[in-house]
């Protein structure tokens, strides 16, 4: 059997802080922007909601109250902030769309989507106005940062592909104006039409760039149990959201970081039943890998025996404990990863874990988001067994 080499560790990924021994009293964290909540002024059946986000937050609510679909708009906007269209961040916008929304007299109907995020800049709100039907662009923009608005857009010419914009300057000419694309976002471009010469202009280039450095590292996952039992090509290693490639992972970052992985393999102790010693992968013909639980007594356990309960705690504690440059995400290249923050967006968080495994990833979850690199938005149905734990900020959805 030719058995894969495993790749060169990733220089550029970020160090793991929960790995590195500290002094008594950490330093204190950089100011990092992120996202401190998420509006559905219409999107979806959301009406008129405002979720405040912490570094660790749970939206709680049964099937059907919108748990999902706030996760999507969620990364819908992270996507826009790293430079997508409008397609690209929302495939079925249809769906977007409130239920009941009737069209106007051109038949047009859309949803409108927002955020704020702090840091450096202050608080920074981003609100945006989609048009879904007939077609898809963007039909109104709005950055604010403490009461002056910095971008607004708005769709003049529905002949035309561009909206009419406008930015903040100050000095002589307070404002300038000009036309910028229907299907992006108008604050992932101002870095390109603002020159940053005077007061007004680096103060909108702060707030365009806080924002979207908050939104731009996102990894959404919601671990699939049967995607992970078989065998996969051994490859970059890159951890998809689907986790179907956690093999190909645990192939690269074993080899990379012996001290991240000791941590993931007393995580999984903690949570899955029986003895283990090592999680690691194994070749399984030529150019392939398959994950495996060492037992410790020459026993393997392949990942293909494992309940989903067991293989969705697994997955999720390796997210937790790795960084972007092992997770399929987009994060911004020109800043220092010290100063960026990577929100996980979970979907079904406690799907199939026994309270064992809640409470196991929860205090995993805790003690990560604490150290200010990792910010954590899970989907549960019951949020009740989080009650008490410090740092968790837990948002009630009502099906009605």
């Amino acid at each position: 059997m030719t058995s894969p080499s495993a790749p060169a560790p990733d220089t550029a990924s970020a160090p793991d802080p929960a790995t590195v021994p500290g002094p008594a009293t950490p330093p204190a964290q950089p100011d990092r922007p992120r996202i401190t909540e998420l509006r559905l002024s219409a999107f979806a059946g959301h009406r008129r909601a405002a979720f405040p986000l912490g570094r660790l937050t749970l939206l709680a609510g049964p099937s059907g109250s919108g748990k999902s679909s706030a996760l999507r708009a969620y990364e819908a906007l992270a996507r826009l902030g790293g430079g997508a269209t409008l397609g690209e961040a929302f495939p079925d916008p249809a769906l977007c769309v409130p239920e009941r929304a009737r069209p106007d007299a051109q038949h047009r109907r859309g949803f409108r989507i927002g955020c704020t995020a702090d840091g450096p800049a202050g608080p920074v709100r981003l609100d945006i106005a989609v048009q879904a039907e007939p077609e898809l662009r963007v039909v109104g923009e709005r950055l604010t940062s403490d009461g002056p608005v910095l971008l607004e857009t708005a769709l003049r010419d529905p002949g035309k592909r561009t909206v009419q914009a406008a930015w903040h300057t100050a000095g002589p000419t307070p404002v300038t104006r000009g036309p910028l694309p229907d299907d992006r976002l108008g604050t992932a471009l101002l870095p390109l039409r603002v020159a940053g010469r005077t007061p007004g202009q680096r103060r909108v280039l702060a707030a365009a760039e806080q924002m979207v450095v908050a939104l731009r590292s996102v990894f959404a996952c919601d671990p699939e149990p049967a995607r992970m039992r078989g065998p996969v090509p051994a490859g970059p290693g890159r951890l998809l959201g689907d986790c179907g490639n956690v093999a190909e992972v645990l192939w690269r970052t074993r080899a990379e970081c012996g001290r991240r992985h000791a941590r993931l393999v007393a995580a999984v102790r903690a949570g899955c039943a029986g003895p283990v010693t090592d999680v690691l992968a194994r070749t399984d013909g030529p150019g392939a890998v398959r994950a495996a639980l060492d037992r410790g007594d020459g026993v393997w356990t392949d990942l293909a025996r494992l309940g989903d309960g067991e293989l969705r705690y697994a997955a999720l504690c390796l997210v937790l404990l790795t960084g972007p440059g092992v997770l399929e995400v987009d994060p911004a290249g020109e800043v220092p990863a010290a100063f960026q923050t990577l929100t996980v967006l979970a979907d079904g968080l406690d799907r199939a874990l026994d309270p064992r495994q809640r409470r196991e990833l929860l205090g995993l979850a805790a003690r990560m988001c604490e150290r200010g690199h990792i910010r954590l938005v899970g989907a549960v149905s019951d949020a009740s067994w989080a009650a008490g734990t410090e740092g968790v900020t837990v948002v009630h959805l009502d099906r009605d």
